[in-house]
């Protein structure tokens, strides 16, 4: 004999809906406005955050889609709402609580999110594609994570997950960033029309970096990369003042010329007092079909920038792994899609994914320390 189809049924299977932009069921979000059955018929009711909502159609797919898998349920009919100010208002209370001024969640020295700050000497290295491989990568072995895109001017991480196409959505002063491939990510490309360039100096850099780490609802984060733009500008020193706890991945080249550069963007941590957490050399020897490696851009740099920022910093920085040349790679983020994902067997993927798996391993032990339980004997 089959369960009867309730409104108690309906709801637990809309209990599996996620809101794209925000992660969490809508059910548990009060986006279901209503739900009524007649005989095998089922109408369900789904608020908006706002009129115009981006994934207006992923909602209404998904919702349709679990109230239709059912048993006994026969035609679905979904009729969208949008919030009021005040339901926008709660459901940003719900999500930050209540906040007096504008906080930044990484920078509580309680915070159990890693972040880490990619960082290059020069453009042309391939920092935002390690960026965004890393992220993907970590993601899809269950991790949460978060991507900010600190280059300004030279805005990629977009054009990179492939939401370039989808604008955040704003409720009640809060930013909710796209989703794409497991990754919240956020960016200023997403606020301007087409390629227009930013023309911003240096307080408005920081102005935008404060709102990316204040407004922006990230969830319950276990790893944020932030994406910085090259060299040891502004937004370096801006991002070393808000989130002290972050710490510095150098992408570099086998080149020397371009392992001197990355050099100096990690002695940045001396001035800052960072941690760097290695090394990662891009562009490295590419294996051609016969088995020989071909060395377009040198070899070595990525030990020679580790030893150096050893020796300037009086700290252990490691090479985390050199990533080949791999036309694959530079395919995958034409198209949007990081190439851990899209191919992850390529010789790039996996030197990436080792890079990633180092860094999901905490280098602090634990041991030994207390945890704030308040156990008593």
């Amino acid at each position: 004999m089959s369960d009867a189809l309730t409104e108690s049924r309906v709801r637990d299977a809309l209990s599996r809906v996620e809101d794209p932009e925000i992660g969490r069921p809508i059910t548990e979000l009060d986006m279901v406005e209503s739900v009524s059955i007649d005989g095998d018929s089922v109408s369900v009711g789904v608020y908006l955050t706002i009129a115009g909502c981006p994934m207006r159609d992923q909602i209404e797919k998904n919702v349709r889609a679990v109230v239709q898998d059912l048993e006994g349920v026969g035609s679905v009919n979904v009729r969208m709402h949008t919030m009021s100010s005040e339901q926008r208002r709660a459901l940003s209370l719900k999500l930050r609580g209540e906040q007096s001024s504008p906080v930044i969640p990484f920078a509580d020295p309680n915070s159990r999110t890693r972040v880490f700050a990619v960082a290059s000497g020069k453009g042309g290295v391939g920092k935002s594609s390690m960026t965004v491989n890393l992220a993907a990568s970590l993601a899809s072995q269950g991790l949460t994570v978060g991507i900010l895109d600190a280059d300004i001017y030279g805005h990629s991480i977009p054009a990179l997950m492939g939401s370039a196409h989808i604008p955040p959505t704003v409720v009640d002063d809060m930013i909710m960033p796209p989703i794409s491939h497991g990754v919240r990510h956020i960016s200023v490309g997403q606020f301007v029309e087409g390629n227009a360039p930013v023309v911003w100096r240096g307080p408005m850099l920081t102005r935008a970096i404060h709102q990316f780490l204040t407004d922006v609802y990230w969830g319950d984060l276990d790893v944020l990369f932030m994406d910085l733009p090259p060299g040891t500008g502004d937004v370096a020193i801006t991002v070393a003042q808000l989130v002290p706890s972050a710490e510095l991945i150098v992408v570099t080249t086998p080149q020397a010329a371009a392992a001197e550069v990355a050099e100096r963007a990690g002695t940045i941590a001396q001035q800052t007092g960072q941690k760097i957490a290695g090394v990662v050399e891009n562009m490295a020897g590419m294996v051609l079909d016969d088995g020989t490696v071909l060395n377009i851009f040198g070899e070595g740099g990525g030990h020679t920038v580790a030893d150096r920022l050893t020796a300037l910093t009086d700290s252990d920085v490691a090479l985390l792994g050199s990533v080949p040349l791999d036309a694959q790679l530079r395919e995958s983020g034409d198209t949007g899609t990081p190439v851990v994902l899209s191919h992850p067997d390529s010789p790039s993927a996996r030197s990436i994914a080792d890079v990633a798996a180092t860094l999901k391993v905490r280098r602090d032990s634990l041991a030994g320390k207390s945890l704030g339980l308040g156990v008593t004997h």
